[in-house]
């Protein structure tokens, strides 16, 4: 290879890499929270564990007047190298405002589990109810502002989740004693009333910008969210992590301090985290994997201190 050609490569790269960059910078503050954001295959941040990815299909009863219906759910299920056991991390998504993009296709969040895989985790990512190509009905409606029930949203959720759970931890290679649970937006919320409800083997629970009712303004019915909060920490006897950037527009830090104080006065072990401004909306902290370094140190210690040992990358 000439000189010239040396040259011409790692700069057209870097060239390449940084205008990659831009275009998700620009486009970022409009991709929907339901909608991870990757970066192109030739980042140079390569992961070092294999994920293993597979496509699984989760079955669940769902009860209707006169019976139940059954159908199953589409999941991405992640998993380290080797025979196992492994400990197992639910991933939840969150929620469009827009409901034609829950029609999408699987979520993978590849870049946000190879964190997890990295420390020996296996992950799952079930679509719930209503999302990508999950039979049954959307039933995480949380009705008019003025009436919100935002806890019973939350049961909804946990609902799939636990039918998650259940299939997953009977897999070969799955450690059933050693779960924790991890959501976005209105799948940490999620996974907070599945925590509440008390699940064997579960270690704790990771909530990534948690929360349910916001709007193109303001949160729907704020109050409620928070009393919300209440109910789920009453009952939840594992400790939780609560993350969240200070321009998040959806859960802004007030409301996200006061939903975090009212779980904890109900008896729940909160460990709350404010992270700096990220980007232009703080919401995406989690779905955009420019985010990751901002989030892993938090998510470490938490892990670290839940007896999993290791440093994510």
């Amino acid at each position: 290879m000439s000189r010239g050609s040396k040259i011409f490569w790692p700069t057209f790269g870097f060239v390449i890499l940084a205008l990659a960059i831009l275009a998700i910078a620009v486009i970022s503050p409009a991709v929907d929270i339901f909608l991870p954001i990757s970066l192109p295959p030739f980042f140079p941040r390569i992961p070092s564990v294999p994920l293993n990815e597979t496509v699984i299909r989760i079955p669940m009863t769902v009860p209707r007047p006169g019976g139940v219906q059954h159908i199953v759910l589409e999941a991405t299920l992640y998993r380290p190298s080797g025979p196992g056991p492994f400990p197992l991390v639910v991933l939840s998504h969150g929620t469009s405002r827009d409901p034609q993009q829950r029609l999408g296709g699987r979520l993978r969040y590849n870049a946000q589990s190879w964190e997890f895989v990295s420390l020996g985790f296996a992950v799952v990512i079930p679509m719930r109810r209503g999302y990508g190509r999950s039979e049954g009905d959307y039933a995480e409606g949380e009705g008019l502002c003025a009436n919100s029930h935002f806890y019973e949203a939350g049961l909804e959720s946990a609902r799939d989740l636990r039918a998650t759970v259940d299939y997953v931890s009977a897999l070969p290679g799955i450690d059933r004693e050693r779960l924790v649970l991890a959501g976005h937006s209105s799948g940490g919320f999620g996974s907070l009333v599945l925590a509440s409800q008390g699940l064997p083997g579960m270690r704790g629970v990771i909530s990534f910008g948690g929360g349910r009712g916001s709007t193109e303004v303001l949160n729907c019915s704020p109050d409620k969210l928070i009393k919300a909060c209440g109910l789920a920490g009453l009952t939840t006897r594992v400790p939780t992590l609560w993350i969240y950037a200070e321009n998040d527009s959806f859960f802004p830090p007030l409301l996200a301090r006061k939903m975090s104080a009212a779980f904890h006065q109900a008896g729940g072990q909160v460990e709350f985290v404010m992270l700096p401004p990220f980007n232009q909306e703080g919401h995406y902290l989690f779905t955009d994997v420019r985010g990751l370094h901002r989030w892993t140190p938090a998510v470490n210690r938490f892990l670290n201190g839940l007896g999993f040992p290791g440093s994510m990358p």
